[in-house]
């Protein structure tokens, strides 16, 4: 970034763009209302825009220069859904997909490629139940919280401050193929530590050690095999937490006795979130959870709290008449289970980031450098790395119903 300098010590560790080539930029929705906190208000947005027609379908489709109900465009890989142009016939209603619509924010999706200004097919392609992403975080100066997330489903890809981040997905291809690792890097770590290093091992890594830097995310290496084995053990645990169980993994839990519970049933519509410290609740107008750890309260990415960007997503108030406006007509008791898992969440990953920052400061003072990566050979990354790997197995459904092969 142009007028930004970095302290002279960061400036020879490893950029994660170093050692996960392959990145992509965010999602641009274009549209607010393809997105829910759950399924069933998606289709009846979906049913209302289909009962429109003609100028009332498009006022209420939010035009935008890149799709407008005249787009005509390719289905998104592994999607089924209609091509032909919305304007003509919008079709049965896509079925929503789970989407990481912000840090610890999962909500569904209308996967329609006419719905979506810029949707990253190349995302779509490798999205599947083996892959997992690595979510770089727009830098906001001076603001709190950690620089590197993970989605096992398709992250959106912005900071809560909509600062545009890098999507990183941990394979190239279908099925847990082909790691996004630079060509040689897991060989060269090998010797270094003296075993085997997995591309699982990597991600693990960077998800603990990643820093911040005005030229993009930092993930030091440290020259100590210990050191590399703590923070690969730390890092898949973070990982697990960050995913909820998917890919095999557990459930995130507190101990018994700091599980938080609902203490007084929420209102149909809370009118406000609030915390008190002492008490450790977290009240939604006139419903109580607790307990809420204070560092679950206080956990913040991108200098914005979780729990009020969560909690604002669902209770912001829309424009009377607009699809946006279409939603539950009460809180629904998934959003609550939603809610006591995310506290349970940022609870676990608070409680460990004193350990986080161990290995990261072993490695900055002790560590791999670029120029190490360069004398091995490893950087720099050839330029067939940085690009989506070709897929020709399969074919996606161009526009109109027609083919295309990739």
């Amino acid at each position: 970034m142009r007028g930004v300098t970095e302290d002279a010590a960061l400036v020879d560790l490893p950029l994660l763009d170093d050692l996960m080539p392959w990145s992509v930029a965010p999602l641009r929705l274009g549209r607010a209302w393809i997105v829910a906190p759950d399924p069933r208000t998606l289709r009846a947005r979906w049913a209302r825009l289909a009962a429109a027609e003609g100028a009332e379908r498009e006022a209420l489709f939010r035009p935008s220069r890149a799709r407008t109900p005249e787009s005509s465009v390719a289905a998104l890989p592994g999607q089924r859904t209609g091509t032909v142009r919305l304007s003509r016939e919008p079709g049965p209603c896509p079925e929503p997909v789970r989407f990481a619509h912000g840090p610890f924010d999962e909500q569904w999706l209308l996967p329609d490629h006419r719905l979506i200004d810029t949707a990253r097919p190349e995302l779509w392609r490798v999205a599947d139940g083996h892959q997992l992403f690595a979510v770089e975080q727009g830098r906001v100066p001076g603001a709190a919280g950690p620089a590197l997330l993970v989605s096992a489903v398709l992250p959106g890809g912005r900071s809560p401050a909509g600062r545009p981040g890098r999507i990183r997905p941990l394979f190239r291809r279908p099925g847990g193929l082909e790691p996004n690792l630079a060509p040689g890097l897991r060989e060269f770590l090998g010797e270094c530590y003296g075993g085997e290093v997995t591309a699982a091992d990597v991600f693990a890594w960077a998800v603990a050690a990643a820093l911040p830097s005005a030229a993009g995310c930092r993930v030091p290496l440290p020259a100590d095999p210990e050191v590399w084995a703590a923070g690969v053990a730390l890092g898949r645990e973070l990982v697990e937490v960050q995913v909820r169980g998917a890919r095999g993994g557990a459930r995130p839990r507190l101990p018994g006795g700091r599980r938080p519970y609902v203490r007084a049933a929420l209102p149909a519509r809370p009118s406000g979130l609030a915390y008190d410290p002492v008490e450790e609740v977290l009240s939604l107008g006139e419903g109580r959870i607790s307990p809420v750890p204070a560092e679950a309260w206080e956990f913040e990415v991108g200098g914005v709290r979780m729990l009020e960007q969560w909690f604002a997503h669902r209770t912001a108030p829309a424009e009377p008449g607009s699809l946006e406006a279409i939603g539950p007509a009460a809180w629904p008791q998934e959003w609550t289970s939603e809610l006591l898992e995310l506290v349970t969440v940022l609870a676990l990953l608070a409680g460990r980031e004193p350990e986080r920052a161990a290995p990261a400061a072993r490695a900055v003072a002790d560590g791999v450098t670029r120029t190490a990566l360069r004398a091995a050979g490893v950087l720099p990354v050839p330029d067939g790395a940085r690009r989506p790997a070709s897929v020709f197995d399969h074919q996606e459904e161009g526009p109109e119903g027609q083919f295309a092969l990739l």
